[in-house]
């Protein structure tokens, strides 16, 4: 940890067995049928995000041209609730997170090709104190995270398929994004790419 890293971010490499993966792997598959990847577009621009997307939980982080960013119970083109989180997951969150209430809203972003995300702060969720717990499974990412300021000096981190990594204290305010995938990393996904899982916590527990 160098001198700007915020407290709270946290790295388990490995954490889960190339077993407990494909696991959870065909789990996802499985949930999205159901609940299938669609492509959100950028509030105001309507611009197509680069990573196809879905939600498990009862609730389901969406994004469009009309409404902007938002928590909502259906699925945008299916209009049913979204799949329920897989347990392992659950387990997952209750182990490391320590936080008294279980995650609402998995956020399933695959990420193919040149696909990216560039640095935001998760900020539509009331429960501020609840960390986010993320989840990847496929090929490396590498992950950039810097400060609460967008102009603060970020690092990158390399999340291989299998890793876990918490945004939690001060963390759980930085901005954090994904330069990009190295493709061919993993032969987990059939078709390649990566599977990144984001277990959050929405409404405050009462």
């Amino acid at each position: 940890m160098s001198g700007h890293d915020l407290d709270g971010f946290r790295l388990w490499p490995g954490l889960l067995s190339r077993a407990e993966q494909e696991t959870l792997r065909d789990e996802v598959f499985a949930c999205l049928r159901s609940g299938p990847l669609y492509v959100p577009r950028m509030p105001k621009s309507g611009q197509p995000m680069r990573v196809r997307m879905s939600n498990l939980g009862a609730l389901g982080w969406v994004t469009d041209k009309e409404q902007g960013y938002r928590y909502q119970a259906l699925h945008p083109d299916t209009v049913r609730p979204w799949p329920e989180i897989p347990e392992r997951l659950l387990a997952i969150w209750s182990e490391l997170t320590g936080y008294p209430a279980p995650p609402e809203a998995c956020l399933v972003n695959l990420y193919e090709g040149d696909a990216r995300m560039g640095l935001h702060v998760d900020s539509d969720e009331e429960a501020w104190d609840a960390p986010v717990l993320s989840v990847s499974l496929g090929d490396t990412a590498i992950f950039r995270i810097g400060g609460v300021v967008r102009s603060d000096p970020t690092r990158s981190v390399r999340l291989a398929s299998g890793d876990v990594c918490m945004l939690g204290g001060a963390s759980r305010r930085a901005y954090h994004g994904v330069d990009r995938i190295l493709n061919g990393t993993s032969s987990l996904l059939p078709k390649g790419g990566r599977l990144n899982l984001t277990l959050r916590r929405v409404t405050v527990p009462d």
